[in-house]
């Protein structure tokens, strides 16, 4: 009858755990590499952007707010729009609720998709759940960590791909990689921060085991690379290398952040998270532009 009773403060927790604020960081992905490969306005396109924008996000935080409860608990960013603090009541509700949303659109996915796509979203699937998860607990394995968080982003434009069917190129291997390298980057210095309550918590991550300074100057360089790859693709999407600079400018400031002010670095992730809306409406231009030209 509790349950029952306070079934708008468990919805609230349920939405707040799933991020509302990075559901488009996965659903883009997948709709813009669907469209650029000319899946067109269908069916699977729905169902995959619905999945990526709720589902696939309370899954992948939803499991993380349980299993990291210890070290939400001392980590003074939580409780807002960068995740809740999730409470132990819920927790059991939030594991079934993730699942089970998610499994009707997975299935859905499969049934419409292809041996590639449901290999892909086997692998995705699998770092979503293994990053938190006990006993695998892949973001306390140092640079594993910030490799199985990019999986989570780029994973949707892989699988977004491999539905069309669309032939494996330079530049879509090219685009997928500096992708991969920026999300690389983004988790690791969005790490620093939390260097603090996750040792306290006896958490491992890539920036608790390197330090602060040499995550930040480890993330500068991960930028540097995306451009880099960015720049070897052919025009004009070659452009979308510009878009690291405001990344790198940003975090250049924490160069030489000691371990014992790494929550300065916060500062720099309020940026990250501004610069991820004005970043996505430019690749957006860039993407129509590409296409127009295509």
């Amino acid at each position: 009858m509790t349950a029952v009773a306070d079934a708008p403060g468990m919805v609230r927790q349920l939405v707040g755990s799933s991020r509302p604020l990075s559901w488009i960081n996965t659903a883009y992905p997948f709709a813009a590499a669907w469209l650029l490969a000319g899946g067109g306005l269908t069916p699977t396109l729905l169902v995959g952007t619905l999945f990526f924008l709720i589902p696939y996000n309370l899954l992948m935080y939803g499991v993380n707010d349980v299993f990291d409860h210890e070290s939400d608990l001392r980590n003074p960013r939580k409780g807002g729009v960068e995740g809740v603090v999730l409470d132990r009541r819920w927790h059991a509700v939030t594991l079934w609720a993730a699942g089970l949303l998610a499994l009707p659109f997975t299935l859905v996915l499969v049934v419409l998709g292809n041996w590639a796509s449901s290999l892909l979203m086997a692998v995705v699937l699998a770092a979503v759940i293994g990053y938190s998860a006990p006993r695998v607990r892949l973001k306390e394995r140092p640079v594993l960590d910030s490799i199985t968080s990019a999986t989570h982003f780029v994973g949707p434009a892989a699988v977004g791909l491999a539905l069309v069917g669309a032939p494996i190129t330079v530049t879509s291997l090219g685009a997928l990689g500096a992708f991969f390298l920026w999300s690389m980057a983004s988790h690791a210095f969005g790490a620093v921060q939390d260097i603090v309550p996750d040792r306290a918590a006896g958490i491992g991550s890539v920036a608790t085991v390197l330090g602060a300074r040499r995550t930040v100057r480890l993330a500068i360089g991960a930028y540097a690379a995306a451009g880099l790859v960015m720049l070897t693709l052919p025009w004009p999407t070659l452009l979308g290398a510009v878009l690291v600079v405001p990344y790198i400018v940003s975090i250049w400031p924490y160069r030489g952040l000691d371990d014992s002010e790494a929550a300065r670095s916060r500062d720099g992730w309020r940026r990250f998270l501004v610069l991820n809306l004005v970043s996505g409406f430019l690749l957006t231009q860039l993407l129509l532009w590409h296409a127009l030209l295509g």
